[in-house]
């Protein structure tokens, strides 16, 4: 029976890329100079801490990283913006990565293939949900489904197996 798995994966090497790119603009542009504003990725927690002088500041490095991310292919919607935290003379902000399915995101991914009346079987497994039908259009048109419906996450679906 043919088969694919609905996940929401961010390749974190492309991440840390972005990252020292954005953190080297930021070193070298004009308005920046002589501040402490920098990037730092931690990696085990799926975290970006952005650190700045001003508020203001922080939304020009906001920008510099959604740009970077963009043109290394990773999807804004995996970011989470934390609210800015200002400790002394720095404004700190944090920026969560969103990495797999949670059990809310997947069971309304269930229920959304249940409405839709197609001919596919839905189940969760883990930080992924599996489709399964008989035919391999119907699990095209389950693809082309999630595409079109407003979810707040982005969808990678793999192992897709005839």
């Amino acid at each position: 029976m043919p088969s694919f798995d609905v996940v929401s994966e961010v390749d974190l090497h492309e991440v840390n890329n972005a990252v020292a790119q954005a953190n080297k603009e930021v070193s070298t542009r004009f308005d920046f100079k002589g501040s402490n504003a920098r990037f730092e990725l931690k990696e085990k927690d799926s975290l970006i801490m952005m650190h700045a002088e001003s508020a203001f500041q922080l939304q020009q490095m906001t920008s510099i990283l959604h740009s970077k991310l963009s043109k290394r292919g990773i999807d804004l919607g995996c970011l989470k913006t934390d609210n800015s935290v200002t400790q002394g003379k720095e404004v700190h902000q944090a920026l969560n990565l969103q990495q797999g399915l949670d059990s809310v995101f997947a069971k309304k991914l269930v229920k959304l293939t249940k409405e839709s009346r197609l001919k596919v079987q839905a189940a969760i497994q883990g930080e992924k949900v599996r489709i399964t039908g008989k035919k391999r259009d119907d699990l095209q048109q389950a693809i082309a489904l999630f595409r079109e419906s407003d979810l707040e996450l982005p969808l990678q679906y793999e192992n897709f197996r005839d």
